[in-house]
Formats: C-alpha cells, sequence, structure tokens
C-alpha cells in the first residue's frame, strides 16, 4: 500500500467512524475532552501505522483500541484514577490483549470486544448533544459538531468557513474546556432535558447546511461537502430519534433543499436563478427521500414545526414544474404560518418575494419597506436585494440601481456580487 492510499483509507475510516469512537471512549473514559484528545492521537498512530503495514481488519476497533490504552497510560500517571484505570485494564485482558505499549494490529477478534454495537447509537446521540450543549456559543457548536462527530479535521472546518485554523483549533479548545468547568456529564440527556436540548442540535445541524447550501463568503455558491455533512449528521440524527417529528422536518427541508443543487449553478460555477433553472436537473431520489422525511414529521407529530413548514415550502417549488405552475398561494400561507412559529426578518422578507409572485411587487414592496423602517438585516446583502428586485419590475430603476450598490456593497460571496452586477449592469 503507498503511503498516500493508505492515509487516503485512515481519512476514510475516520469520517465514518470517529464520533463512534470517541463516544465509545467517553462513555469509557468519563472524559469527553479526554475521550476527544484519545481520539485524536490513535488517528496519528493509524496515520503512520496502515501506510507501512496495512489496513487491520477492523479498523474502528483497531483506533479504538489504541485510544483505550492511550486512556489507560493517562490513568496511570493519575493516581487518583487508579481504581478506574485498574476495572480498565481488567476489561482488557478478558478482551485477550495484554497491556503495554499500543499494538501495531490487535489480535483478530480483540477489537469486537470492544466495540459493543448495542451502545454506539447511545454514544453517537450522546456526542451530538454534548457537541451541541446551549453552554457553548454557536461558533463553538458547530466547530465542535463537526470535529467530533461529523470527523473532519480542523483545517477542513477552517476551509469550510474560511476562517485561520489556528482561530477554529482555539474554538474547539475552548469549547472542551468549558464542558469541563461546567462539569457536563457524557450520556443521552433524560428525555425532558433531551426535548428542550434537541432545539439547539437541530440548528447547528441547520446552520451547518446553511453556509454550504449558499455560502456566506468566497468563490464558490455552494460548499457541496460542508452541506452534504449537514446531511449525513441529519439522517444519523432521524435513525437515533426516529419519534421526534422536528428531526424528519429537518431532514426533509435539507434533502429537498440539496435536490436542486445540481441545477442552481452553471458550468462555470454562475448562480442560475430559479425561474431559470432546468428542473429536469433536479434529483428526483432527493425528493422522493425529502418528501418521505415530510410526511413522517406530519404524521408522527402534532402539526408541521418550524423545520417542518420550511420543508412544506420547499416541497411546493420541488412538485411545481414551473415558477409559473408554483402554488405561491400556499407558499404565502406557510410562511405566514412560519412567522407565527418562528419569526424572524428573513423569514418575513422570504414571504414578502412569495407576496410578489402571488400577489404582484407593490404589494410585496410594502413587507420590505417594513422591514427597512425597523431596521431588520442592516448588514445582509439580501434585503437591498430583494428591494432592488421589487423596484425593477415596478418600473423604478433609478431607486432600484441605488438598492443593488448597496446589496453589492454588502455581499460577502464572489458569485452572488457577480449575479447583483449583472442586473445592475442590465438597468444602464
Amino acid at each position: 500500500m503507498t503511503d498516500t492510499s493508505g492515509r487516503d483509507t485512515v481519512a476514510a475510516v475516520w469520517r465514518i467512524e470517529s464520533a463512534r469512537i470517541v463516544g465509545a471512549l467517553a462513555r469509557y473514559t468519563g472524559d469527553f475532552a479526554l475521550a476527544e484528545d484519545l481520539a485524536q492521537e490513535a488517528l496519528a498512530e493509524a496515520l503512520v501505522t496502515w501506510p507501512r503495514e496495512g489496513v487491520p481488519r477492523n479498523a474502528a476497533g483497531w483506533l479504538l483500541t489504541v485510544g483505550r490504552r492511550r486512556a489507560i497510560d493517562a490513568f496511570r500517571r493519575n493516581t487518583a484514577l487508579e481504581k478506574r484505570y485498574a476495572a480498565l485494564a481488567h476489561d482488557l485482558r478478558e478482551g485477550g490483549i495484554s497491556s503495554g505499549s499500543a499494538p501495531t494490529n490487535p489480535p483478530d477478534g480483540a477489537e469486537d470486544v470492544l466495540w459493543d454495537p448495542d451502545r454506539i447509537d447511545d454514544d453517537v446521540l450522546a456526542l451530538m448533544f454534548i457537541a451541541c450543549h446551549p453552554v457553548l456559543s454557536k461558533e463553538a457548536r458547530i466547530a465542535l459538531t463537526l470535529r467530533v462527530v461529523g470527523g473532519l479535521t480542523s483545517d477542513e472546518i477552517a476551509k469550510a468557513f474560511l476562517a485561520p485554523t489556528a482561530t477554529v483549533q482555539a474554538r474547539i479548545t475552548r469549547a472542551k474546556k468549558t464542558l469541563k468547568a461546567a462539569r457536563v456529564p457524557f450520556g443521552v440527556p433524560p428525555p425532558e432535558e433531551r426535548v428542550r436540548r434537541l432545539g439547539s442540535v437541530l440548528n447547528v445541524i441547520y446552520l451547518i447546511f446553511t453556509e454550504g447550501s449558499t455560502a456566506s463568503s468566497g468563490d464558490d455558491l455552494i460548499r457541496f461537502d460542508l452541506a452534504g455533512e449537514a446531511q449525513r449528521l441529519a439522517r444519523v440524527l432521524a435513525r437515533l430519534m426516529p419519534d421526534e417529528p422536528e428531526v424528519h422536518g429537518l431532514l426533509a427541508l435539507l434533502e429537498l433543499t440539496a435536490a436542486r443543487f445540481p441545477a442552481r449553478t452553471g458550468p462555470d460555477g454562475e448562480p442560475v436563478l430559479l425561474e431559470q433553472q432546468d428542473r429536469r436537473r433536479w434529483d428526483q431520489a432527493a425528493i422522493r427521500r425529502g418528501r418521505a422525511a415530510l410526511s413522517r414529521a406530519a404524521r408522527i407529530g402534532r402539526g408541521l414545526g418550524a423545520y417542518g413548514l420550511q420543508a412544506a415550502i420547499a416541497e411546493c417549488h420541488a412538485i411545481a414544474p414551473s415558477v409559473d405552475a408554483t402554488n405561491w398561494d400556499r407558499i404565502v400561507l406557510l410562511y405566514e404560518a412560519l412567522n407565527r412559529l418562528a419569526p424572524s426578518p428573513v423569514v418575513e422578507l422570504n414571504r414578502a418575494v412569495a407576496v410578489s409572485m402571488a400577489q404582484g411587487p407593490k404589494a410585496a414592496l410594502r413587507i420590505v419597506d417594513d422591514l427597512v423602517a425597523a431596521g431588520a438585516l442592516p448588514n445582509s446583502h439580501l434585503l437591498p436585494s430583494v428591494r432592488g428586485e421589487l423596484l425593477i419590475r415596478l418600473g423604478r430603476a433609478s431607486e432600484a440601481r441605488t438598492e443593488l450598490r448597496r446589496a453589492i456593497e454588502l455581499c460577502g460571496n464572489a458569485r452572488e456580487r457577480a449575479l447583483l452586477r449583472r442586473k445592475l449592469a442590465n438597468l444602464d
């Protein structure tokens, strides 16, 4: 095996299994921060060993075995934890592995003793709730979730959010210290606490997907890897919490939104507006998955939640043969319901867009002007962009130019800025 192929294999196994490995180590050690460090040490050893000696039969079990050995070494150095070390060492002896330095290839079957499939789901679920704990800042939750649940490296997270790697590493380190200081225990929260904290988990996944689906900055409109990771996390959560309607609502929203990705950009990566998209390029399999998830959310819930309502809006687009044939009246009603349930300027702005299609630009402009008067979204390009479009449709070109120039100044994404500049140039 070449060095490159070996490292690629390590990366692939790590991306798939890292959450389970960190979760299992956290359960064994009772220390989330230590578990994440131990898993990283095991990963580093794999990067050295596997390219040279080959991939073990049970790669995930190999990583977990090495991580547990590192835990024993850590407990050895801490006499206060001698009793816990003895228990772990006993478990390893029962598994047929003697104490000492980590083996390059643990004996066949040894990994299976350590890798308890009955506990994997609980471990991953606990990891999600810890990484998205409300005691952490939004930025810390996102970074920690991508690191310990998604298996992304600090470099990958930094690249995804166009932030320095050192900044991402600092956020992760602070997050682990905060969790330790707050004495957050490892484990799935009790049912009542789980419901309260589920919103934080869903929000983190939603934020990751949002940044991936329409990048706030950089040269690419869509960051497919980031959006794909959010979809994967949503699918994992739906499997772990099958009776929570909003979990399925979020999954439906992500699937239905991602279904349009193939048609949202042109050959050179330029944005393609909804009315110009070739709907034959939409991912029909993703649409079917999204509609199935939305149906399940409606079936097990008492009415759709905020994510379910957004998914219902996305479904209206997904099943419409064209922009003109879209049920815009239903979309307006869904946005009204969403704004009552989870009011925000962005929801109201989206409602204005739907109203412009259902009732015309004049009715929509009144909604947008109310947002402007309220000082909403002062640093976002979205508000002047929508207002400029409405003014164009009303024939008020001079005012539209002012709005589009403002939108260009505020827009951080190069692809969207280019689109706005084309609109502005067409007015001259």
